[in-house]
């Protein structure tokens, strides 16, 4: 099926960024006139797929994340959130819950929260290479 609209938005990868990558992707969304709830879990969703590019894909060092988002004609979003970072060596293993790279200061649970709040979540990865995490969602039921 061919998107009915994209919009494509690269940005470093910064902390401050995360809410500008929710917001645009909510902006971007809310031409299918989703419920508020719909919306809420798509913003969750991309929420935690950029930060996770932030703080595991770059670490200390800034690069950049795109988000890649596409509305469909049977009123799916399709949203691609990628960075040329790290990458993850063994994908299985970080999509388990409370499986983290980051310490103690993370809950490991930013792939589980995608799984739950998206219709289908898609992680390829490729150490050195970078990340690149694709979720998708209907916003609306026909």
């Amino acid at each position: 099926m061919r998107a009915v609209n994209t919009v494509k938005i690269t940005f470093p990868s910064r902390s401050v960024n995360e809410g500008f990558a929710r917001s645009a992707l909510a902006a971007f969304a809310s031409q299918l006139d989703p419920t508020l709830d719909k919306l809420a879990d798509v913003k969750t969703a991309v929420s935690e797929a950029v930060t996770n590019s932030i703080v595991h894909g770059y670490a200390d060092t800034i690069g950049p994340v795109t988000l890649t988002a596409s509305l469909y004609e049977d009123d799916t979003l399709r949203v691609v959130i990628a960075d040329k970072g790290c990458g993850i060596p063994d994908v299985a293993k970080a999509m388990e819950p409370l499986f983290t790279t980051g310490g103690t200061e993370r809950a490991g649970l930013g792939f589980a929260v995608m799984e739950s709040f998206m219709d289908s979540v898609k992680v390829y990865s490729k150490p050195g290479k970078g990340t690149r995490v694709t979720m998708t969602k209907r916003l609306k039921q026909r």
